[in-house]
């Protein structure tokens, strides 16, 4: 490769399954770089030793065409990109041989802006990972596949148009929209039909790095991050637990004066207290379980219920009596199911009043069985919410870094290389913090 021009000497492009490594299985693009100096005993592609003239574009039905070297980084792109726009299937791009001291430069300008690899600083444990993992929910992308879309890291390489990412600390949004469709350009992007969701659609967080389209990262201000008493690690949560519920307190419209009811304390419904607080609601969180309840009533529930404890008909009355003793509403309350489970769905619907908005922010297989007529008499409306659109992860940061939610006293970090224990543990409810597994 010509360190100045970035042009490289490519012998060979062709599609193919990947045969070994932790992506075997997988149909890849592979660019066979040429003029590799290494001369490994092992190499089973002697073609690449030397810098050939030419290079072989196999094109499947279409043929194979041949072009001369070297190839400028921008017609390597448009090649690659013509690929995955021709096969579908494509899992990723494969490089191989090359020259070890400049590869890592090529590969940076291969990548250009729309896609940066991000080395992983931590990824936390959602209740959807261990959905896919134990309860059978299928993932977009055929396995094999890592997991994980709660990613904090750092960009390692940055080609033309992305030099302003290079080193930068990131948040990566759990939901990435395409960003250009008509859904994205009307404001609609966590419904865009060509989003990626890292550990769903693409190869997930629970690894060393990981490959994400450029758009929409989150910088995260170290200075910042450092003066709040956090770790990078830590934030890595903000990329779902705290931005889904961010998201649907702020479409659901919850002002000052509002009355918010959680259901589910733990995890996503317990920053879903603290952000619903924050924005100047007075909070009533239920759950069944005391520990949970007493955590979150110093952070933001003004109220703690357990519906272990009491019937649907004695929660309603004991948040009408709430409500009424504290000049808040009788109508037109927030009430957000963040427990993802058939329980706390049944209860979050019997809370409607009338001008309610119920949003629903946790996930289950499972069935309920309601009366949709009470939206109806209610005049109430039932909102779903599915991740958050990254230009609202700024903000929803900001809060976290101002001190306003906190994030610290709920998370709790794990060697990546525990995953199988710590999803055991998760799945068992043995381990009651959020817990961010690090590389």
């Amino acid at each position: 490769m010509s360190a100045d021009r970035r042009d490289g000497f490519v012998a060979e492009i062709f599609t193919s399954f990947q045969g070994e490594g932790p992506r075997v299985g997988e149909r890849h693009l592979f660019v066979r770089l040429a003029g590799c100096n290494i001369r490994c005993r092992y190499c089973d592609t002697p073609d690449s030793l030397e810098r050939t003239a030419r290079c072989r574009v196999d094109r499947g039905a279409a043929g194979v065409e041949w072009l001369e070297n070297p190839l400028p980084a921008a017609t390597l792109r448009a090649l690659i990109g013509a690929e995955f726009a021709r096969e579908a299937t494509l899992d990723a791009v494969s490089l191989t041989g090359g020259e070890p001291l400049v590869q890592a430069g090529f590969l940076a300008a291969v990548l250009g802006g729309e896609r940066l690899p991000v080395q992983i600083a931590g990824c936390g444990v959602c209740h959807t990972d261990l959905g896919y993992f134990y309860d059978g929910v299928r993932t977009n992308h055929a396995l094999p596949l890592a997991l994980g879309h709660e990613i904090s890291g750092r960009v390692v390489a940055a080609g033309a148009g992305a030099e302003q990412w290079m080193g930068k600390a990131v948040i990566v949004p759990a939901v990435l929209p395409c960003g250009e469709c008509d859904l994205c350009r009307r404001g609609l992007g966590t419904i865009c039909r060509s989003q990626k969701m890292p550990g769903n659609d693409i190869q997930g967080g629970f690894a060393s790095h990981v490959v994400v389209p450029g758009r929409g990262l989150c910088e995260v201000d170290e200075a910042r991050l450092g003066k709040a008493g956090l770790t990078l690690p830590e934030v890595s949560i903000v990329a779902d637990a705290l931005t889904t519920p961010y998201q649907a307190v702020r479409r659901a419209g919850v002002r000052p004066g509002s009355l918010a009811v959680v259901v589910g304390a733990g995890g996503v419904g317990g920053y879903c207290v603290q952000i619903a607080s924050a924005s100047g609601a007075k909070v009533v969180a239920i759950d069944v379980d005391d520990a949970k309840l007493a955590a979150i009533a110093g952070h933001g529930a003004a109220l703690t219920l357990n519906s272990r404890q009491l019937d649907a008909r004695a929660i309603k009355a004991a948040i009408t009596d709430f409500a009424k003793k504290n000049g808040l509403p009788s109508t037109e309350w927030f009430i957000f199911e963040c427990s993802g489970t058939a329980p706390g769905q049944l209860t979050a619907f019997g809370l409607l009043v009338y001008g309610a908005t119920l949003s629903v922010v946790g996930f289950t297989m499972d069935k309920v069985e309601v009366r949709l007529s009470n939206l109806m008499a209610f005049d109430a409306r039932a909102i779903g919410n599915w991740g958050c659109p990254p230009e609202f992860y700024p903000a929803a940061l900001d809060l976290v870094l101002d001190g306003k939610v906190q994030i610290k006293p709920f998370v709790e970090p794990h060697p990546l290389d525990d995953i199988n224990r710590v999803f055991d543990a998760v799945h068992h409810r043995e381990i009651r913090k959020r817990a961010v597994l690090v590389p």
